[in-house]
């Protein structure tokens, strides 16, 4: 972290994140201290960060979703999450702006990072989606959405695709955008996301 003073925040990253957040010194204050008694030498491996992630949903198996959620913020691919890397991947899961939130739901979705997603990585996303919502919760879809095979079909009819074509990061970002059906297809419910995480930090 470039930081000597193990239990506090530099003031660099400290501003670096509340200006890229909604996040308040002391919460960043806060989460930082919990951070350090978690991961003492100042990063997260994928195992510890599904765990953290797990704590969120005991009631769901969110661990294909924590491994792809840690890939996509794996920023130099060392296997581990610093604490800035940490806490912009909980900002852009819960309260990053559309298009922020848009770029990195492209980064989870191009599961190779080929730079394209293809209808397959649809699928892997939406199975990994599939496994935190609650069964009851799923007997509620509508009939043309209520498996993953059924969502991942419907995202892929709605920008047009034929099965075997990819899709660039700016067809998926302008297709989403032009349309609210295929964001609330693509994720998993952010608000369920932002009040386990207020309750956490009660």
């Amino acid at each position: 972290m470039g930081n000597s003073r193990s239990g506090a925040l530099s003031k660099e990253i400290l501003e670096e994140l509340q200006g890229n957040t909604k996040f308040t010194e002391e919460e960043l204050a806060t989460w930082y201290q919990s951070f350090l008694k978690e991961c003492p030498n100042g990063r997260i491996s994928r195992q510890q960060f599904e765990s953290i992630y797990s704590k969120f949903f005991p009631d769901s198996d969110p661990k294909a979703y924590a491994q792809h959620v840690f890939r996509s913020f794996d920023a130099n691919n060392d296997g581990t999450l610093d604490f800035k890397e940490y806490v912009i991947a909980l900002h852009m899961t819960t309260a990053g702006k559309t298009n922020q939130k848009l770029e990195w739901a492209f980064s989870l979705y191009d599961v190779d990072g080929n730079g394209a997603i293809s209808k397959n990585e649809v699928l892997e996303i939406v199975m990994a989606i599939f496994k935190m919502i609650n069964p009851e919760d799923v007997k509620h879809l509508p009939d043309d959405e209520n498996t993953p095979e059924k969502r991942a079909e419907k995202i892929w009819t709605f920008f047009g695709k034929k099965d075997d074509d990819k899709l660039s990061e700016e067809e998926f970002i302008e297709g989403t955008l032009a349309n609210k059906e295929i964001l609330r297809l693509i994720q998993f419910e952010p608000q369920k996301v932002k009040e386990r995480i207020k309750e956490k930090r009660q």
